[in-house]
C-alpha cells in the first residue's frame, strides 16, 4: 500500500471512529507506532488532522502525554463533507428578514421530519440499548458515522462526522432541535455534550439509563 492510500485509510479511520492517539491507532491498523506517526504528521501538515494535548494525563504517570489526533474542518471537507453555502445564505437571509423565530421554526420542522423517519425504526427495538443502537445506525446511514459508547448510568451516541457542520456552526438551533427529536423518539431526556459545529472533535449525546416506565406525555416509545 502506497503512502497516499495509507494516509487515506488513517484519515478515514479517525473520521469514522473519532479522535485517537498514534499508539492506539497503530494497534488498530497493524502499523508500527513510528510508521503511523509519520502518516499522522503528514496529515497534520496537510491540515487534515490536528494534534492536541489529551484532556487529562493524570493516569499516564511519568513521561510526556501522547497527542490526540482530531479531524479538522478541512479534513471533513476533503472526505466528502456535503454542506452548501447556499443553505447558509438562505438561513441568514431568513433571519434578517423574518427574525430569529423563523430559524427556530425551520429547525423544528427539520427535527419533526427526522422524528417521523426515526419513529418506526425505533419502535422495532425492545430495550433502551437497542433503541440507542437503532438511532446510531440511522445516523450512520445518513452520513454521521455514529457509534454507541458505554458511560456511567447510561450511554453516549458519538457522531464522528457531520454533513452539515458548517451550517450548524452558524445556526446552532439545528443541533438543539435535533437533540429534542432524539429525546422524543427515545422517550427520555438526553443531553448534548459536544458538537462538531461548536469546534469539538465529535458530537456527543448522553442518554441516561431508563429507570422508570415512559409516560405518555413524552411522546416516546412505551
Amino acid at each position: 500500500m502506497d503512502d497516499l492510500r495509507t494516509r487515506d485509510v488513517v484519515a478515514r479511520w479517525i473520521l469514522q471512529n473519532g479522535p485517537t492517539s498514534a499508539t492506539f491507532l497503530a494497534t488498530q491498523l497493524g502499523f508500527t507506532p513510528a510508521g503511523i506517526r509519520r502518516h499522522l504528521d503528514a496529515l497534520v501538515g496537510d491540515g487534515l488532522l490536528e494534534a492536541r494535548d489529551p484532556r487529562s494525563s493524570a493516569s499516564r504517570g511519568r513521561g510526556r502525554p501522547s497527542k490526540v489526533f482530531f479531524m479538522t474542518d478541512k479534513g471533513r471537507e476533503t472526505f466528502e463533507h456535503s454542506y452548501d453555502d447556499l443553505a447558509v445564505s438562505a438561513l441568514r437571509f431568513m433571519a434578517e428578514k423574518l427574525g430569529d423565530s423563523s430559524l427556530t421554526a425551520f429547525a423544528a420542522s427539520r427535527a419533526d421530519e427526522i422524528e417521523k423517519t426515526l419513529r418506526p425504526i425505533i419502535s422495532k427495538a425492545h430495550t433502551p440499548g437497542e433503541r440507542n443502537r437503532a438511532l446510531a445506525d440511522y445516523l450512520t446511514a445518513e452520513g454521521y458515522a455514529a457509534s454507541v459508547e458505554p458511560r456511567a448510568h447510561g450511554e453516549e451516541i458519538c457522531q464522528h462526522h457531520c454533513p452539515i457542520a458548517h451550517v450548524a456552526a452558524q445556526f446552532p438551533q439545528l443541533c438543539e432541535a435535533e437533540t429534542e427529536a432524539f429525546s422524543r423518539v427515545l422517550g427520555t431526556h438526553v443531553q448534548r455534550l459536544a458538537t462538531i459545529g461548536h469546534g469539538d472533535g465529535v458530537c456527543t449525546t448522553y442518554i441516561p439509563s431508563l429507570t422508570q416506565p415512559i409516560t405518555s406525555h413524552t411522546g416516546g416509545i412505551r
